[in-house]
């Protein structure tokens, strides 16, 4: 008695057997075993014919610039697992971020995103430019090779105002003292970006601090208060707690121009150098009354 027995070939089985039978190599075939391949014919052939392949890589991943060098040696990236291929920059270059040494990726805690810094041609020269997010001049140049003194690993969130690198040097400064003299926080009020000292800030451009004031050059609390934006610039702004208090002769009661420089300068509130003389002579019984300015109605 004779059985029908059923025998299933794989695609695979026919061409393996297939190619053993001839010793004819397409032109410009890539070997499939080194390459290793999917056995599944059809992920990259139609059933029309070996040549040309359906399969376009570029719609799963272009291969330009320096990929395109390695385009015919498919091992090289997938490593024979054509299902799991990474197609993040570190899935493939992790070594490479690894050993790179100038910068060291790793001190400096680099993204590991390469098209961050670099373009798909080459590693050199990087396509980063620093200048296009924040200039490095000035003494910021020095530290230009030392991306975690300012980025300490975090290149998404760092903070590009003064006092969000410098906080710490505003605290511990002392002459002035920076924290007590209440001094804004924005650095380039005071210093350009080469050094901190000397300081840009002159206070003449904007108050001239002389006679009396020029022994409180020093203590700038006692003007500002911690307000640099709007600190006053007339006498009475400053002044008027003397101008209440004073009771020889008595400004408030004598009605007298708020204004100090009318009657003083600014070195010293004593001797007033108000003459009456000069406006007009207190002789005879108005000698009598020249301590008593309000006689008459007040008008300065």
């Amino acid at each position: 008695m004779w059985f029908a027995t059923t025998v299933i070939i794989t695609i695979h089985q026919i061409h393996a057997r297939v190619a053993t039978r001839t010793t004819i190599t397409p032109p410009r075939i890539r070997n499939h075993v080194s390459n290793q391949f999917s056995i599944n014919c059809t992920d990259c052939h139609s059933n029309n014919a070996w040549q040309p392949s359906s399969f376009d890589h570029n719609t799963v991943y272009p291969l330009t610039g320096a990929h395109a060098a390695i385009a015919i040696n498919c091992v090289v990236c997938h490593n024979g697992n054509y299902n799991n291929t990474p197609n993040t920059c570190v899935g493939c270059h992790s070594a490479d971020y690894s050993s790179a040494s100038n910068p060291n990726h790793q001190v400096n805690q680099f993204s590991t995103n390469c098209t961050d810094c670099h373009n798909n041609n080459a590693w050199s020269p990087s396509s980063f430019d620093h200048n296009i997010v924040y200039p490095l001049t000035g003494a910021h140049a020095a530290i230009a090779s030392n991306c975690v003194v300012c980025h300490n690993g975090n290149y998404n969130n760092t903070p590009n105002t003064c006092a969000g690198c410098h906080q710490d040097d505003y605290n511990s400064t002392t002459n002035p003292n920076h924290v007590s003299n209440q001094f804004s926080i924005n650095c380039t009020d005071c210093h350009s970006n080469n050094a901190w000292q000397p300081a840009t800030f002159n206070h003449n451009t904007v108050y001239p601090l002389t006679g009396a004031h020029a022994a409180i050059a020093s203590n700038c609390v006692v003007c500002h208060n911690g307000n640099y934006n709007n600190t006053p610039n007339t006498c009475a702004g400053c002044h008027q707690p003397d101008y209440n208090s004073a009771t020889d002769p008595n400004h408030v009661t004598n009605q007298f121009s708020i204004n100090c420089t009318d009657c003083h300068n600014n070195s010293a509130w004593e001797p007033s150098t108000f003459n009456h003389n000069n406006v007009y002579p207190l002789t005879g019984a108005h000698a009598a009354i020249s301590n008593n300015c309000i006689i008459l109605p007040h008008k300065w």
